[in-house]
């Protein structure tokens, strides 16, 4: 049996209340150990090492997509931000675009898409901005409420 939940972007899985839930696939590009300065560690190992805006998977493939890009343009070469969560290009608005259009390609007509973001730098307007895919619901979190967690239908053709 396939897995029905595909994560794109998910660096050390800190969402996850398991994140070694066998139910979810598990990708990113970065498959690394750091340890910082104050001794933390971050370790990322991807089940499959890819960049979300080229999945290595066919059409319609999962019921649930998580996508949970990099969200900060400024951020320190070696920071724990960095380190755990990734950096966006000069070309985000291409990259996230691109994202959102793989993920739709994998997610099974009727799936749903959960994207997460973070609009400390960037407003989550511009990001939305990126995708045709109109949002169905989602919610504000985080102590300052920066933090969106927005759902997405993919529509079964009629």
């Amino acid at each position: 049996m396939s897995k029905p939940v595909l994560d794109a972007t998910a660096g050390p899985r800190m969402m996850w209340f398991d994140p070694a839930d066998s139910r979810a696939v598990y990708v990113d590009e970065r498959s690394e150990t750091v340890t910082l300065c104050d001794g933390r560690t971050v370790t990322i190992e991807p089940d499959v090492q890819a960049d979300f805006r080229s999945l290595p998977f066919p059409d319609a493939t999962f019921h649930r997509v998580v996508f949970d890009p990099p969200h900060m343009e400024r951020v320190g070469k070696t920071s724990w931000t960095r380190a755990k969560y990734g950096a966006l290009f000069p070309t985000w608005r291409d990259d996230l675009a691109a994202g959102f259009e793989e993920c739709f390609r994998v997610l099974k007509p009727g799936g749903t898409l959960i994207f997460k973001w973070n609009e400390y730098q960037i407003p989550v307007r511009e990001v939305l901005a990126c995708t045709p895919h109109k949002p169905l619901y989602g919610h504000r979190s985080g102590k300052q409420s920066k933090t969106h967690w927005i759902a997405f239908l993919k529509e079964v053709a009629e």
